[in-house]
């Protein structure tokens, strides 16, 4: 009796659960039936809902039917969405854009509000689960106010930066000569690239003090490349503009192998997971696997792709079989030859009614063999598909042109172009643990090619603009053999973005040296001696290579150490060729606030003095142990300008670093003065870099000379060093030829 009771009760919960999961069946169906689909002419997919229960934690949208036609927005209603892409995984928005500049009162005078102004863009969870996509949108800045406009991350540091510039109003009875063009060059308009994983930014603005008589309003957007017109926008107002934000259904990670790791969102059975990993936020996105669309956040959403439907996309101009995530592409009956290519299906012959049965049979084996076969065939489409795929980027990213380069010296173009396996095999397969420098627009990776230790330089910002900054940095290195110059090994062009295999220089940057916590920093020696190596190097480029070259972006971040402090110049992207019977060249602007020569920076002609502006600057780093784009003094002197006036003033006892004073002797002085010299305002009375190299060598052989106990005239009979270490170049004039202008560009506080 007790074992029938027992089952009675085992049978009255069996009945009890059935009934329960029913009723939840009931209730999740209910709720799928009661979830809104559309918001106006925008469709609504999972994760995305408007209903509770209809959404993924944090995709919740607002549509506001008070409008006609309703509109959607994000969240509680503060961002305005435009369209949902649950395939790309995006969704377009409305941004909104920030007006930067206050004047004063007296705007009839010019005059301006110069403190920095801050602004904030946002709207977007802290946290995510969206972020403003970094490939397809731009930080875009319209002024003729010849602002300096900042980007700063939600966690406060900069992260990009531009500046613009309007040419001044033409005098009465000339022709208005704007120079504009529909992109965003600097005149009148700049632009950057927007960095990833951050769901605000805030925007500081550092106006000119002169603002142009054709000024129009001062803007700044955060938009979608290719969504504006910026000459438009220079001469009207936009209250708003689309941008694409990305999101991550999570904020774990699916592992060492995204495509197969599980992930609880991805719950269609053809999809994966794919990590979103930045600075400042890691997660994942779901995918449908090649060969199939839709949406892999919900059961079956990724469906089969119908090939065929699109023959012509997938080149298949024979019989198309469609199959599932792929398809198979054969000659017509009565034909032979290469399908895959339009023409290539020849028509057989007939002979006679036999030759025909005869076909017929073999068409029937050679079916089944093709369906035994197809898995092979799917694999092998899909590695024509990596090798087109690698052909197109090699193309892309100037190989031909590289080549061509190359092409004189054999020796050199076996060895520059590296396969991606072998970068793979080196890196294992770029595995973080590798990492061992970077910034927001690179990361650099520590591998092992050919028994060699090597550092490979790989960008994460797919902009044409950094790509061909890769490759002429490929074509000025290749030609380049000096001690003090850093190696490169050779380049790969299979990849979205070139890789670039340097020379492993182990130690770091002088930057990284030079600015350590404590009073004991670089010694005074190595300094005097680092910046000789450094002016060698520089003045081999301009005077001793087959071709002069230009740096353009000289600062200490740049010099690379070795194990015994041997200093490397290094990062030739912004380098450019100047031909022999030339003394410049008009360039657009680039380089490094606070080491940026002024008179570059406003008449865009580069020349050899501009390297020399920047080689004073890092002089006056080496004396001060200050950084130039961030050093301000209690006037609110940049770096450069603090300088000239102590050294003017002969007190530069309160800026020179106290262990430069206590290790130097009168050479100090003397590096002082050629460093004054270096940063003078007009370039024509600035040194050359071979006469900054012999200044510099004969204060150290002086000051070897002195340690043995032996004098030595001050110059050694060579008057031209004589004539650029006397300070009678920085007077009180030079002084007062620095503006409020170049304190603005010596005070800037991001890099290239």
């Amino acid at each position: 009796m007790e074992r029938f009771a027992s089952m009675r009760v085992v049978f009255s919960l069996s009945v009890l659960a059935v009934l329960l999961l029913q009723l939840l069946l009931g209730v999740a169906t209910a709720a799928a039936a009661n979830c809104s689909t559309h918001c106006g002419n925008i469709g609504i997919s999972y994760p995305f809902g408007v209903e509770p229960g209809c959404y993924h934690e944090g995709f919740n949208l607002t549509c506001d039917r008070s409008h006609k036609p309703p509109k959607l927005f994000l969240g509680d209603g503060s961002v305005e969405v435009l369209e949902i892409s649950i395939p790309s995984g995006t969704v377009r928005i409305n941004s909104s854009s920030i007006v930067p500049v206050s004047t004063s009162s007296a705007v009839g005078t010019g005059s301006v509000n110069k403190t920095g102004k801050y602004h904030t863009w946002g709207g977007l969870r802290k946290g995510g689960p969206f972020f403003i996509s970094p490939y397809k949108n731009k930080f875009l800045v319209l002024s003729c106010s010849n602002v300096q406009v900042l980007l700063l991350g939600g966690d406060n540091s900069t992260v990009n930066a531009c500046a613009t510039y309007c040419p001044p109003a033409p005098k009465k009875g000339q022709p208005f000569q704007f120079p504009m063009r529909n992109e965003c060059s600097g005149i009148g308009c700049c632009s950057a690239a927007i960095p990833k994983g951050y769901t605000s930014y805030s925007i500081q603005i550092q106006p000119a003090n002169e603002i142009s008589e054709f000024d129009a309003e001062s803007s700044v957007y955060i938009a979608e490349e290719g969504s504006y017109n910026a000459t438009r926008l220079i001469f009207e107002t936009v209250s708003a503009l689309p941008a694409l934000l990305d999101w991550a259904i999570s904020n774990s990670t699916c592992g060492t192998k995204p495509s197969a790791a599980p992930a609880p969102a991805c719950r269609s059975s053809n999809s994966y997971c794919q990590n979103y990993t930045s600075y400042v936020y890691n997660g994942y996105q779901c995918r449908c696997n090649a060969g199939y669309q839709g949406n892999p956040y919900i059961p079956n959403g990724c469906q089969d792709i119908d090939e065929c439907s699109h023959w012509k996309l997938h080149s298949c101009y024979g019989t198309c079989v469609n199959m599932p995530g792929t398809f198979h592409c054969r000659c017509p009956d009565g034909t032979y030859g290469n399908p895959l290519m339009e023409g290539g299906c020849i028509k057989i012959k007939n002979s006679s009614q036999g030759l025909s049965i005869g076909l017929v049979v073999s068409g029937g084996t050679v079916l089944l063999l093709l369906a035994l076969c197809a898995p092979l065939a799917t694999r092998k489409i899909k590695l024509r598909k990596m090798k087109k795929t690698k052909e197109r980027f090699f193309k892309q990213n100037h190989g031909l042109l590289l080549q061509q380069l190359i092409s004189q010296k054999v020796d050199i173009g076996e060895r520059m172009i590296i396969t991606l396996s072998d970068l793979e095999k080196a890196t294992n397969n770029f595995d973080k643990s590798r990492e061992v420098g970077g910034g927001g627009h690179g990361i650099v990776y520590k591998g092992i090619l050919d028994l060699h230790v090597v550092a490979i330089k790989k960008s994460k910002i797919v902009v044409q603009r950094e790509i061909d900054q890769f490759i002429n940095e490929v074509a000025v290195l290749s030609q380049i053999n000096h001690r003090n110059v850093v190696k490169l090994l050779g380049c790969c062009l299979e990849t979205e973005v070139p890789l670039l295999v340097y020379e492993f220089v182990s130690n770091g940057t002088l930057y990284d040296h030079l600015h350590v916590e404590g009073p004991m920093s670089v010694p005074w020696d190595d300094r005097l001696r680092i910046a000789l190596e450094v002016a060698r190097a520089v003045a081999y480029l301009h005077s001793a290579s087959s071709m002069p070259i230009f740096h353009r972006d000289i600062k200490s971040s740049n010099i690379l150490l070795d194990d015994s402090l041997t200093a490397k110049v290094s990062d030739f992207g912004a380098s450019r060729y100047i031909p022999i019977d030339q003394t410049g060249v008009t360039t657009a602007v680039q380089g490094t606030f606070g080491y940026l020569d002024p008179m570059y920076y406003y008449t865009g002609r580069l020349t050899d003095r501009s390297d020399v502006f920047s080689f004073g600057v890092l002089l006056v780093e080496l004396l001060t142990r200050k950084k130039p784009f961030v050093h301000t003094s209690s006037n609110g002197d940049a770096l450069v300008l603090h300088f000239v006036s102590l050294h003017t003033e002969n007190n530069l006892v309160d800026i020179l670093d106290p262990q430069v004073m206590e290790e130097g002797d009168g050479e100090v002085q003397e590096v002082a003065a050629l460093a004054a010299t270096c940063i003078k305002l007009k370039g024509d009375d600035r040194p050359t870099m071979r006469e900054v190299e012999m200044a510099l060598e004969n204060i150290r052989v002086k000051k070897k000379h002195a340690t043995l106990g032996t004098t030595s005239n001050r110059c050694d009979g060579d008057q031209i060093v004589c004539d650029y270490l006397s300070t009678r170049g920085i007077t009180d004039e030079s002084t007062r030829q620095y503006t409020m202008e170049e304190e603005i560009l010596s005070s800037g506080t991001y890099p290239r």
